[in-house]
């Protein structure tokens, strides 16, 4: 069974698992869902070959680009994007107006927060979380993964930092500032490695 709570476009070539929400309202709509009204929301979109596995909820205003591959028990808020070939992997949350490029392999419990910006050709291992608010006073500062980074599984990445184009980032690693173009970076802070 797919619930639609709002408006959905989805293309040709689509797969969707038993218990899928698409359309749920944001945070400012939840009440005129219960009032049901389901007009002026934006639409989902679900583009050629996606594949939406068991137990996701999809949020209002995103969107899915060709191919993407979304695991089981997935949260995606409203107005993300999700660029073609990406994967999400199992129990990952995407909070809302994040922007996931192309071919990302986002794996299993990856917790993205709010406005989170990932580039093309990004791998990020299971279990990472990213931060966006320093001294948790409602100060959001996105963090920037830029094209072709790897993150190892396990790390955290503070609010406000840029990793720089096709670095790497050691399992386990606490990374509290910016990471340059092709650096290689570990540990508890992350600091550079030859």
């Amino acid at each position: 069974m797919v619930d639609k709570l709002g408006p959905v476009d989805v293309r040709e070539d689509v797969h969707i698992s038993e218990n899928v929400v698409l359309g749920h309202p944001g945070k400012d709509k939840s009440e005129k869902l219960r009032e049901g009204v389901k007009s002026g929301r934006s639409p989902v979109l679900v583009d050629n070959g996606t594949l939406i596995r068991d137990y996701v909820v999809i949020y209002e205003g995103v969107e899915l680009g060709k191919g993407v591959e979304v695991g089981h028990h997935v949260l995606i808020r409203e107005h993300c994007s999700i660029g073609a070939g990406s994967v999400v992997g199992s129990g990952s949350i995407i909070e809302d107006n994040c922007k996931i490029g192309e071919d990302v392999s986002i794996q299993s419990d990856v917790y993205l927060p709010s406005e989170t910006v990932v580039e093309d050709d990004v791998f990020l291992g299971p279990n990472i979380s990213v931060t966006n608010d320093k001294y948790m006073d409602s100060n959001i500062e996105p963090v920037v993964i830029r094209e072709g980074a790897k993150v190892g599984a396990n790390s955290t990445l503070l609010a406000g930092i840029e990793v720089g184009k096709d670095t790497f980032i050691g399992a386990g690693s606490v990374v509290t500032k910016d990471v340059q173009e092709k650096e290689k970076v570990y540990g508890v802070p992350a600091k550079k490695v030859d």
